[in-house]
Parts: C-alpha cells; sequence; structure tokens
C-alpha cells in the first residue's frame, strides 16, 4: 500500500473566487506512484471548499455570482456581530463565507485508476475561495496500491 499527504498553498485573490488546483493534484499522484486508489482533497479552512466542476470562465463568473445570490455577504449575520466583536483581531465580517461553505463542503474524493485521476472530460478540482484574497492550505491524502 502507497500513501502520500501532502499541503498544497494556494494564494487566492477575492471571494467568491474558483482557483483551478488540478494540476497539482495529478502531479502529486505521479510522484506517489500510484496506480489503483483514490485522491481526497480537503480545505484546511472554514471559508473555502473544494469542489468539481467545469473550467468555463462564463461558467464560473455565472457561479460565483449565485453564490452571492444564494447566501449574499450583505446579509444580517450574527458571525459579524458577536464573534468578530468578541475577537478584536481586525478580521473582516465574514458570516456569509461560512455559511457558502456549509453548502459546498471541505472536501471531495476521486478515484486513481491505472495511475490517472479519473475525470469526466470537462471535470476539475477548485479551491473555492469564499471570503477574500489570502494565503490557504489544501490537503492532498493519496492512498492506494
Amino acid at each position: 500500500m502507497k500513501f502520500l499527504s501532502r499541503t498544497l498553498e494556494v494564494k487566492t485573490e477575492r471571494g467568491p473566487q474558483f482557483v483551478d488546483i488540478t494540476d497539482h493534484v495529478e502531479e502529486a499522484a505521479r510522484e506517489c506512484g500510484l496506480l489503483n486508489g483514490f485522491a481526497v482533497v480537503f480545505s484546511k479552512h472554514t471559508t473555502a471548499a473544494i469542489r468539481i466542476n467545469e473550467a468555463e470562465p462564463h461558467l464560473l463568473r455565472d457561479m460565483e455570482q449565485m453564490l452571492g445570490d444564494v447566501v449574499p455577504a450583505g446579509n444580517d449575520y450574527a458571525h459579524n456581530k458577536y464573534a468578530h466583536a468578541l475577537s478584536n483581531n481586525g478580521e473582516r465580517p465574514n458570516g456569509h463565507s461560512h455559511c457558502q461553505q456549509l453548502l459546498l463542503g471541505a472536501s471531495e474524493s476521486v478515484p486513481i485508476v491505472n495511475g490517472r485521476l479519473t475525470f469526466g472530460p470537462w471535470q476539475r478540482l477548485f479551491l473555492v475561495e469564499l471570503d477574500h484574497g489570502r494565503d490557504r492550505e489544501v490537503v492532498v491524502h493519496l492512498v492506494g496500491e
């Protein structure tokens, strides 16, 4: 059995933003030498998600807009009033980012067959920034033979 766990450093520019991390995950799978197994890709943040979708630029803009429509930043979130007021750390109000992440999720699993991630023809892996631009960490966990 082979195993590799790697943490990717991903810099984001804004929220919401879809950052394609597929090539980095595929590189980790090649380095591990897995023929058959799976990759779990996990965001270490409660305001960033991991999703599989298509990398078509207009679709990405549509999905960014949808996130803002479903969970708008301007709503009255208790987290913005109480958690930030108590912490005094100068962080921006981000209740919407936590709620959006709850809808999207923190991880994806992708099968590896014959040494390759088994995606559909248009599928790509994304870190979805939901808050504001910053440095993020994504764990890629590979297991198999």
